[in-house]
Order: C-alpha cells, then sequence, then structure tokens
C-alpha cells in the first residue's frame, strides 16, 4: 500500500519498499513510481495506490499540488506491466481485466484532477506512463524523454486515452504516432502539444529546490507556471516532424492502412524517400490488424469526448486478450523473445474490412 505522509518533508520507512513513494512537501505532494529496474512499469497495486493517495490530496486542503515522476534515470513508466497481464489471461484469472478498468480510472481522474499536477516525464514515457502524464496541467520533458504509444508493436492498440490525445494533435500527427509507434524525443513532443516545458535533466534537481521554497501567492497553477518559466523553455528549434508535416499529413489521412504503406512505397522524391521507406518497412513488422483497429479507434476517437474514448478503448480491451493478436505479441517479444510474431492476419493484404468493424460492433448502441 502507498506510504501515507503527512508531516511535511517526512517519509516512512515503509515508503522505501514501496512500488509507489507518497510525501508532502511545502504543499505539494510527490507521487514517485518505484520500480526502476523495471522501468516503473505499472502494476495494479501501483494504479490503486495512485488514485487512493491522489484522492487523499483532493481533499486535503494543505495539498495544492502534486508532482509525479519516475524513480530512476531511465524511465517515467514505460506502460503497464503486460507480462502479468498476459499470465493473467493464460490462468484464466481476471487481474486482466480489473487493470485496464482501474487504469483507466486512474487516468480519468488525473484528467479531472481538482488541483495542478506537474509530470515530470524524464526518461522513457511509453504506453501505461503517457496515461499517466497526458491529463497532467504542466507536462515537462527532458533531453533524456522517449515517448511513444508503441502498443501496435506487440499487437494491441494505443489505449489509456490514446483514442482522445492522439488524433487532437494537429494534422495527421497523431494517426502516425499511434499507428506506426514510433518514439519522439522532446522538440516534437513540444511541437505535437504531447509536452509543455523542455528542461535539462541535470536541472531537475534545481526544480525540486525551488518548488521546496516555492511562495504560494496567486492560484497554485500560476504560480507553478511562474515557477516554470524562469527555468524551463516551451519551444525548441528543429523538430523532425514539423519537417515531416505535409508527409505525414498527406499519407496518414489515406483510408485504410494497406493504402498509407502502398503510397509510402510510391514515394521517389529524394527528400521523403528515406523517411517513407523506412516507415513503411516499419508498419510492416507490426501487426496488421492493431494498426487497423487503432486507425479506426483514433479516427472516432477524433469525434468522441474524452470519457467516451475511455469507454471505447475498454469497449476493444474487452475482446483483445481473445480475438487480438496481444498474446503472440508478447509471447514472441517478452516471453519466448524469438522476436518473429505470427500475427492474424500475418500481412496488411490479409486484412478484412468487416473483421476489422466488428471490434466496434455494439460500442455505438451501447455505450455512446
Amino acid at each position: 500500500m502507498t506510504a501515507q505522509v503527512f508531516s511535511p518533508g517526512t517519509q516512512s520507512m515503509d515508503a522505501m519498499q514501496n512500488e509507489v513513494l507518497a510525501e508532502v512537501r511545502n504543499h505539494i505532494g510527490h507521487l514517485t513510481l518505484n520500480r526502476p529496474a523495471g522501468l516503473n512499469a505499472l502494476t495494479l497495486d501501483m494504479v490503486r495506490n495512485l488514485h487512493r493517495q491522489l484522492d487523499a490530496w483532493a481533499q486535503d486542503s494543505q495539498v495544492h499540488a502534486v508532482v509525479l515522476r519516475g524513480a530512476g534515470e531511465k524511465a517515467f513508466c514505460a506502460g503497464g506491466d503486460i507480462r502479468s497481464l498476459h499470465d493473467s489471461f493464460k490462468s484464466g484469472d481476471t487481474l486482466h481485466e480489473d487493470f485496464f478498468v482501474e487504469e483507466y480510472a486512474l487516468d480519468l481522474a488525473i484528467h479531472h484532477y481538482r488541483k495542478p499536477v506537474l509530470a515530470l516525464m524524464d526518461g522513457f514515457v511509453l504506453g501505461g506512463g503517457m496515461g499517466l502524464v497526458q491529463g497532467a496541467d504542466l507536462r515537462v520533458v527532458t533531453e533524456k524523454s522517449r515517448l511513444a504509444m508503441p502498443e501496435v508493436g506487440i499487437g494491441y492498440f494505443p489505449d489509456v486515452g490514446g483514442s482522445y490525445f492522439l488524433p487532437r494533435i494537429p494534422g495527421e500527427l497523431g494517426i502516425y504516432l499511434g499507428v506506426s509507434g514510433v518514439q519522439i524525443r522532446a522538440a516534437d513532443a513540444l511541437y505535437c502539444g504531447l509536452a509543455d516545458w523542455y528542461l535539462e535533466s541535470a536541472k531537475l534537481g534545481t526544480l525540486d529546490e525551488h518548488l521546496d521554497q516555492l511562495e504560494w501567492h496567486d492560484t497554485p497553477l500560476k504560480d507553478l507556471q511562474g515557477l516554470l518559466a524562469k527555468l524551463a523553455v516551451q519551444q525548441l528549434p528543429d523538430a523532425p516532424l514539423a519537417t515531416l508535416r505535409p508527409a505525414i499529413d498527406h499519407f496518414f489521412a489515406q483510408p485504410d492502412v494497406p493504402s498509407i504503406v502502398e503510397q509510402l512505397r510510391q514515394v521517389t522524391v529524394a527528400d521523403s524517400h528515406e523517411w517513407a521507406v523506412t516507415t513503411a518497412n516499419l508498419l510492416e513488422t507490426r501487426s496488421p490488424l492493431a494498426m487497423a483497429v487503432t486507425l479506426e479507434m483514433l479516427r472516432r476517437g477524433r469525434e468522441l469526448p474524452l470519457e467516451q474514448c475511455f469507454a471505447l478503448e475498454l469497449h476493444l480491451d474487452r475482446q483483445w486478450f481473445e480475438r487480438g493478436d496481444l498474446i503472440e505479441g508478447v509471447r514472441a517479444l517478452l516471453i519466448d523473445k524469438d522476436k518473429t510474431p505470427r500475427w492474424n492476419p500475418p500481412t496488411l493484404e490479409a486484412l478484412d474490412a468487416e473483421h476489422v468493424a466488428s471490434f466496434f460492433s455494439g460500442f455505438d448502441e451501447n455505450e455512446s
């Protein structure tokens, strides 16, 4: 369980053994994901502890704001502990079902949180990590940040609110990020609106010192913004996606994934050719079904409010372990590690539009 720390500047010994550390200093609740050896991947217990602590601080008038971070130097959070979800399904347990329901509830709570949340996105921010930070008010990246929704690579789809925040990135950039699963760095994160501030990793300690000494004058959000304005910047030069934007907007507006790949293969213009071939090759390693469902989900999500996006993702989750490619993806990449997943269907050409559409059947009638 989470360490409940009520006196400023103190931390119990129990907390040091926990996978979520909680501490209050200078009216700021600090939450640290504490599984550095596992890149701070989320377990169900961690989700529950985070939610419980956030609920408590929401009611505590002595807590003005919350800071989220990950322990260690490699990751904020590399996603959900997908191996445990695979094992749950294989053993006939319900952990994998409970996990998504509770994880999405946590992510939604952060989107609606009544106090400002500052997310320090140092290192990897993947999948479930993105779900935690995209509802935060202030999202800080560093030169070590690597952001992605990489789910299609293991035969899954970008969830945790991805159906909401990805298609709201300008143009087709979010569709590209979701369907390809590529990682982006700080400049692109700022360009896409997936982060708000850039601060060198070495200065995070300085930020902490300033947070500890912050004098609360205005609203907590404005006070935090004022502090960040002194230490961080909101734009970086040379965002690669800015240069690629016209090409991405063209290719990822195509009607389906086979059309996207076909068009990419036909590029002959020198400055786009290498990127197009690399992207086409990458897409052909991903799960065809996962990419097709992702494309449809993101396009639907563009028109749905936040709560309905989470409902749509849950609707897909409830079918995916039985009918999707996740179990095979986890087998090939995490268990047997042969890195040769046998996707079903195996190729983009074998995709059946009716089969893809069947995953969305019943959602419109029952949940939207």
